[in-house]
């Protein structure tokens, strides 16, 4: 019966498919997730200023010292039930190895959403199939070191009444999913604020009125999932990445004070450049020294990079480093990505099974005095477009 049923589930996907394909991609371009400058710059602007004077009402505003309070930020799990759609499934060794390292050893969490996959799946079976996970989740919510905030893919979190209800159930606690938060680091002469969010801020699909996020959670995904087809989506088209971190990072060069950090694209960014950037100033700095086995090195290292990041930023030289993306947990290879604040430093790390034993890696480091002086002395120079 059951071979009947998806025989039958089959056929009805591939003559709607044919029916409505043309109808759904023309949906998607004219109401694209690609990001206009002006609505990201909108969307950022307020909920930054909400945090910040309306603490609780849209985010949560943190006080602490960076040198004392450890903080890891994760993003993008796409929690699934471990059918072959599920992404997470092959990450969740080294997720599940990761949280409990930052739990041992007292850290915040900061997740920026899409945690759970809500597009492709049913929330009781996504909560039935990571019991494990959530439950290391629900450690850091026992210690009120858990902030959850929800991403375009689990938009149920901040529009379903029954939200809040599902969350204590699984966190054993009131807790709401929030738009962002604002971790306020007090440095020895002044603050920085650190503002992180999911990033889908600007979206035309996922970021706008009640209804139309409504439609994206309970319409819009499930009839995309059914139909198999795939719309352009920043995490899985490299114009769409290019053109995400470029809106993020002229809105989060334009402020003082400021370090944005978001997920959304997947792919991981520190001091506002990818890695490809990042080795290209190396090889410059290589160059100059007439190092030439690093330059060996990183001359190997860049075409394989390049296929992973096929844009560099015509001012890759002299960005400011505001802008920070944690990646993702949900890489094909098993990987995961976040971003530590731990003994005063922001940290890029890595967690990556060695000899078939999840270990942790940390990609790029700067500590935050200098993360600051390198955004006061930057900003001051360099023209932004956007700025509000």
């Amino acid at each position: 019966m059951r071979r009947i049923f998806l025989f039958i589930l089959e056929g009805l996907r591939f003559v709607l498919q044919f029916l409505f394909r043309r109808l759904v991609i023309w949906l998607a371009d004219r109401f694209s997730s690609a990001p206009r400058q002006d609505k990201v710059n909108e969307a950022l602007s307020e909920l930054y200023r909400s945090i910040i004077t309306e603490p609780g009402k849209k985010g949560t505003l943190v006080p602490f010292r960076p040198d004392e309070q450890p903080v890891i930020i994760f993003s993008d799990l796409h929690k699934g039930t471990r059918d072959g759609a599920d992404d997470f499934a092959i990450c969740e060794d080294n997720y599940l190895a990761a949280l409990t390292h930052y739990d041992n050893n007292g850290y915040y969490y900061i997740n920026l959403g899409d945690s759970e996959e809500l597009w492709e799946n049913l929330l009781p079976n996504v909560i039935n199939y990571n019991k494990d996970n959530f439950a290391l989740e629900k450690k850091f919510a026992d210690r009120n070191a858990f902030v959850k905030i929800f991403g375009n893919h689990d938009l149920y979190w901040d529009n379903d009444p029954l939200a809040p209800m599902v969350l204590k159930s699984i966190y054993g606690k009131a807790l709401k999913a929030s738009a962002g938060a604002v971790l306020r680091a007090e440095l020895p002469y002044g603050y920085i604020d650190i503002f992180c969010t999911h990033g889908h801020q600007g979206d035309a699909q996922s970021d706008g009125n009640a209804f139309s996020k409504w439609f994206v959670s309970y319409i819009w995904g499930p009839i995309q999932s059914f139909l198999e087809i795939r719309i352009n989506m920043p995490s899985g088209n490299t114009t769409l990445k290019n053109l995400h971190n470029l809106y993020m990072y002229e809105w989060s060069a334009s402020q003082e004070n400021v370090i944005l950090i978001t997920g959304h694209t997947h792919q991981p960014v520190f001091n506002s450049l990818t890695h490809l950037e990042r080795l290209y100033l190396e090889l410059e700095d290589a160059q100059e020294k007439k190092d030439e086995a690093l330059i060996k090195k990183i001359l190997n290292e860049i075409p394989r990079r390049s296929r992973e990041y096929d844009h560099l930023s015509h001012s890759f030289r002299k960005m400011k480093a505001s802008y920070f993306n944690s990646g993702c947990c949900c890489y094909a290879d098993g990987n995961i990505t976040g971003i530590e604040i731990s003994d005063g430093y922001m940290r890029l790390v890595k967690w990556s099974k060695v000899e078939g034993k999840p270990t942790r890696i940390v990609a790029e480091k700067i500590h935050l005095v200098e993360l600051s002086r390198k955004n006061s002395l930057t900003g001051k120079r360099e023209e932004v477009r956007g700025k509000n």
